[in-house]
């Protein structure tokens, strides 16, 4: 559960928790930690995750929102790994903040690096495209997490594995992501307001 919640936290971390959350409080699915199950957190990961849901549609403002992410959805990661194993402080508690917060780190680096190389691309289908993917990727996998842990770390670990072999097909258009991002951001500080 942790490594599958791990992977869905990379791409979307709010989705993630709110799949969860609300599987553990109205479907009553055992292992989804009670913190997850509260109104207010419930409340907030439904709000934020629908800004993301859209901001992750526009050419560059995913990138955009692809930067404060990179500390958030590894957090968000080891925090469902912390509680998961009960959040005890103790040996168990440690690894498995460590699996969910690295494994939402790589799969966040290859979804933003991914994203990179498909913004380049002149047209917008491509985009909207690997976001939905995104989208049903993380509710997919974090609701299967919940029932089907097991499974749920299998599937993970395949999109995983195709998401970095994605990563390193692209690499030359990832390199060329980043050039035109930073050109796209050196140019709006530099153009008078």
């Amino acid at each position: 559960m942790t490594f599958a919640s791990g992977w869905a936290s990379g791409i979307n971390a709010y989705a993630t928790v709110l799949v969860l959350g609300l599987l553990g409080r109205f479907v009553d699915v055992g292992g989804v930690p009670e913190g997850l199950q509260r109104t207010d957190v419930l409340i907030v990961m439904g709000v934020l995750a629908l800004v993301e849901f859209v901001a992750d549609k526009v050419p560059v403002v995913d990138s955009l929102w692809d930067v404060p992410s990179t500390a958030i959805r590894p957090i968000v990661g080891a925090v469902i790994g912390a509680l998961i194993a009960g959040a005890e402080g103790d040996l168990l508690t440690i690894s498995l903040a460590a699996v969910g917060g690295v494994t939402a780190l790589v799969s966040h680096l290859t979804k933003a690096g991914i994203r990179l190389a498909v913004n380049t691309s002149p047209e917008p289908v491509s985009n909207v495209g690997a976001s939905v993917a995104g989208d049903i990727g993380v509710v997919s996998v974090a609701a299967l997490a919940a029932t089907f842990p097991v499974a749920a770390a299998i599937v993970a670990a395949i999109l995983l594995g195709v998401m970095l072999w994605i990563a390193w097909a692209l690499l030359s258009r990832i390199r060329r992501g980043w050039r035109w991002l930073r050109a796209k951001l050196t140019r709006d500080e530099a153009a008078p307001a």
